[in-house]
């Protein structure tokens, strides 16, 4: 499927986007690696949707304006963004970071937003159950966590010591902790309004996830009305890559309804 090359300009922020396909607006928002690589997943989405993948502001070819300093900024200046692209109905997937903003976004307006599917979220803390500290650890082991599979982690991993992979994996970590660094990947105070995502939510998580603990999954469910929760066998942070058929067969249905 071709993906082609867009910007979208809202005052000081330019954000990259790659889109895709026909049919009812699916935005894809990336975790906290960026889109070093491309999922195979938005591909097999836009045989059936238009896709629409933003690069995060400081990520890829978004720039970070000075106005965007946390991740209430980045929902805020996503939120101009489907006004802007006078996008309605809009089913969000995002992953981890992507995830925390598009949960950020939907408890300030649900009213273009049709539904939410996350896989593996950040944004909220869960007392005695630390995540991994991204910003502390190597690129290459961060990769080889992010897999409940041995071989496919060692293959990240090796992949991640590339010079190319390097470079970016520094310049998304910059990204990352400009809106993640202090508290950890969580706003203390998000907890108190997941009530007000009055859209379907389906939360995807490995049951060997290393970077964020899977008991996150059933406390972000408890704090939203309209949640749900799967959780995949021997799989790790990364659902969407580890076990692509099976998240698509979850997508499928959540997403059509």
């Amino acid at each position: 499927m071709e993906f082609k090359a867009e910007t979208v300009t809202l005052g000081g922020a330019t954000i990259a986007l790659k889109r895709g396909g026909t049919g009812e607006p699916v935005i894809f928002l990336h975790g906290a690696d960026g889109l070093t690589e491309w999922p195979a997943l938005l591909d097999e989405l836009a045989k059936t949707y238009e896709v629409i993948v933003p690069d995060l502001p400081g990520f890829g070819h978004s720039n970070a304006p000075e106005t965007v300093d946390d991740i209430s900024d980045v929902a805020y200046l996503f939120m101009d963004m489907l006004e802007a692209m006078k996008l309605t109905n809009v089913r969000i997937i995002g992953h981890s970071l992507g995830a925390w903003a598009a949960l950020e976004m939907a408890v300030r307006s649900c009213a273009r937003i049709h539904s939410l599917s996350l896989l593996a979220p950040a944004g909220i803390h869960v007392k005695g159950h630390p995540k991994a500290d991204i910003y502390m650890i190597d690129p290459d082991e961060q990769a080889r966590l992010a897999y409940a599979d041995e071989a496919l982690g060692k293959a990240a991993s090796d992949r991640a010591l590339v010079s190319k992979h390097q470079e970016q994996a520094i310049l998304n970590r910059i990204a990352s902790a400009r809106l993640g660094w202090n508290p950890r990947l969580y706003n203390p105070r998000l907890e108190r309004w997941l009530h007000r995502v009055t859209c379907p939510v389906q939360i995807i998580w490995g049951d060997t996830d290393r970077i964020i603990p899977t008991p996150y999954a059933d406390a972000f469910a408890a704090l939203m009305p309209k949640a749900k929760v799967v959780k995949l066998a021997h799989c790790g942070h990364l659902p969407h890559v580890e076990k692509q058929a099976e998240v698509m067969g979850l997508l499928t249905p959540f997403l059509k309804a």
